[in-house]
């Protein structure tokens, strides 16, 4: 290393793309774990699949996108992003909402008066906070939802 320095190949202070992370035990111990423990299962998060017949305003991707943004705030989830696509010629969305806790997406058939909402939530959220938010905006005459618990553990 002595030959290296009197070079002037080695250098006190790393360049831009030389970085070294050194993490403790400690730090590694300090790390949040986002599952979930309920009922004495430990899983990684609540999938809630939603269908929504007899529904309305499904081809507006401006409602959608605040009711989706309103479902995710009521759950006590933190919104990154969110991305609707809109299609022609029957009108109907797909589109998403990035959580840091994971995402909400919605595909529409408006044709249908038909919406398929999947809720995947971690942590301390709650995905069926959701549910009447999404009753509100899209007023459906039947709401059907199936629970999937991911990422148990044995």
């Amino acid at each position: 290393m002595n030959a290296l320095t009197q070079l002037g190949m080695v250098s006190d202070f790393p360049s831009e793309n030389q970085t070294t992370t050194i993490r403790s035990a400690a730090a590694e111990n300090d790390r949040k774990d986002y599952f979930v423990e309920r009922d004495g299962m430990r899983y990684a998060g609540t999938h809630l699949l939603a269908d929504l017949w007899g529904a309305s305003q499904l081809d507006d991707p401006d409602h959608i996108d605040a009711a989706l943004r309103e479902a995710a705030l009521a759950a006590g989830a933190t919104i990154l992003h969110s991305h609707f696509h809109h299609f022609s010629p029957n009108g109907g969305v797909s589109g998403v909402v990035i959580l840091a806790e994971s995402h909400i997406s919605i595909h529409t058939w408006p044709e249908r008066s038909f919406a398929a909402v999947d809720i995947f939530m971690c942590g301390a959220c709650d995905p069926y906070l959701s549910i009447p938010v999404l009753q509100n905006a899209f007023s459906p005459a039947n709401i059907q939802i199936n629970e999937q618990r991911r990422g148990r553990m044995a």
